[in-house]
């Protein structure tokens, strides 16, 4: 019953008419940037970062979530109609809902791809509220050994289960180590990487440095594209669903969901590899897995369910152990940080208000997601014929003057088009920036929490292995990076991530 009763003071503050405002924000904004190419939700958050200084924590923090899960609805809007995925988790939605649209279907399928959505958020919103509670309490028993054995853990999740070179996966999240050590040394007070320059001696800004790969990189990267965009001329009309089409999505609905749910949680989860892993399956089970391709209405439903189940559960290890599982949980750790609240365990009993509220938004906002998307299909058409070259430059402005905004610093600026190029040069080299951001974010914290379990222990490292539930967080690191090695693991792993 303490359940109910937990969800009730969330709803209570969820419905007030400040955070009902800040959540309609959040979800237009998601569905905007998921429907504008080029334009992902982790860029966005971080654009919007400086914004949220002077508004309620639990207020910003609301937006923030519903850019990232209303992102998920407006990919599939772009997927279906344009054959271009608005967000990187609507790539596969692609394959077989442009050839729904091209047939002359694009209304049942976008209605799927919003009724698995809206049925997958509310799925893992309960499963946050059930499993929350239970994580926390299991979180207040860990020390500073066992914490430190959950972020080797949870990094070596993030390269296993990321997409692309497991080398490059690697060498990032060591730079973001790295970026994360500039500064003053917190026990010895020396300065560490600074290279004499006094505007690091605090260390590298977390806006600065996610703006630039984030924001910056992918601006230059777009501009390089050019730009095809095939828009469907035809009215979509026909937006419900015949019985037969809801007969064949509710099973990949399901499964999608339950994925989803599960893949979002792990270290590197999230809804790109729950989206990827969805259509993998339904294709593996399918009796005629030629259909898939051809406009088959279960390769949309699957990966749109799994991509929100997996955007919501991500926010379970956040929430209760402090720990972000993917780039955008990284972000709003920098977020909480920033209105000075620290993620971890602690947040649900010492800021109940926060963390229920938080949660009951998330089925407020997928309510809101379903209402505002396909009513306004058509204005969602309409700016996808915007151009985006005429989009970039108020993109690039709002970056400059938000980074300038938080300390009217001129140096931090620059660090960010520092960053941003060379964010550049590394997408150019196939190396993704989620896994030195989640390093960045984790950094500073294995390092304390290695110092103080070495200084609990007397500098015995053997500490980490004698506490059980240490030593099983590191048994579980070792076994993920075996798996690595083997040649079976690797040929399955580039497979969920093929996009046709």
């Amino acid at each position: 019953m303490e359940i109910f009763s937990n969800l009730v003071m969330g709803f209570g503050v969820a419905l007030t008419p400040l955070n009902l405002l800040f959540c309609l924000i959040g979800c237009v904004l998601g569905t905007l940037i998921g429907v504008l190419p080029g334009i992902g939700p982790v860029a966005t958050i971080a654009m919007l970062l400086p914004v949220t200084f002077n508004v309620p924590p639990i207020s910003a923090l609301i937006m923030l979530a519903g850019i990232y899960y209303g992102a998920q609805y407006g990919g599939s809007t772009t997927a279906i109609l344009v054959n271009l995925p608005g967000e990187s988790s609507s790539v596969v939605t692609c394959i077989d809902g442009y050839q729904m649209a091209r047939q002359g279907r694009a209304g049942p399928a976008l209605a799927i791809a919003a009724i698995g959505s809206f049925f997958a958020g509310c799925v893992a919103t309960v499963l946050i509220a059930a499993f929350a509670p239970p994580l926390t309490v299991l979180a207040q028993q860990f020390g500073a050994a066992e914490y430190f054995s959950l972020m080797v853990f949870g990094l070596i999740g993030a390269v296993v289960l990321a997409s692309g070179s497991v080398i490059k996966a690697v060498t990032m999240i060591f730079f973001g180590l790295l970026l994360g050590l500039i500064g003053t040394d917190v026990n010895s007070g020396a300065a560490r990487y600074t290279f004499g320059i006094p505007e690091l001696a605090d260390g590298v800004g977390f806006v600065p440095l996610a703006m630039g790969f984030f924001g910056i990189a992918e601006i230059i990267l777009n501009l390089e594209k050019p730009e095809t965009r095939e828009i469907l001329k035809d009215k979509v009309k026909g937006l419900m669903p015949t019985w037969v089409d809801l007969k064949r999505s509710a099973p990949a609905i399901l499964r999608g969901t339950a994925l989803g749910s599960l893949l979002g949680v792990l270290p590197g989860g999230g809804a790109v590899l729950s989206a990827f892993a969805a259509y993998t399956v339904e294709k593996k089970i399918a009796k005629d897995p030629s259909a898939f391709g051809k406009g088959e209405i279960r390769g949309v439903a699957a990966p749109e369910s799994a991509n929100n189940a997996g955007a919501q559960t991500s926010f379970i290890p956040l929430l209760t152990l402090g720990i972000p599982p993917n780039a955008v949980m990284a972000l709003m750790v920098g977020a909480m940080t920033i209105h000075g609240i620290t993620p971890g365990p602690q947040v649900m009993t010492s800021q109940p208000a926060l963390f229920w509220g938080m949660i009951a938004s998330m089925w407020v906002g997928n309510l809101m997601l379903v209402i505002i998307n396909l009513p306004m299909i058509g204005v969602w058409v309409a700016l996808l014929k915007v151009p985006y070259r005429l989009l970039f430059p108020a993109i690039l402005l709002f970056c400059a003057i938000g980074v300038y905004t938080l300390n009217n610093s001129p140096f931090e600026v620059g660090l960010m088009a520092l960053f941003g190029l060379l964010g550049y040069m590394l997408l150019k080299f196939g190396c993704e920036p989620a896994p030195m951001l989640l390093g960045f974010i984790l950094g500073p914290l294995m390092e304390e929490n290695l110092r103080r379990a070495m200084l609990l222990s007397r500098g015995n490292p053997i500490t980490f292995i004698e506490r059980p539930l240490s030593a099983a967080l590191l048994a579980g690191a070792a076994f993920l990076l075996m798996l690595v090695v083997l040649p079976q693991f690797r040929k399955t792993r580039e497979e969920a991530f093929q996009e046709d």
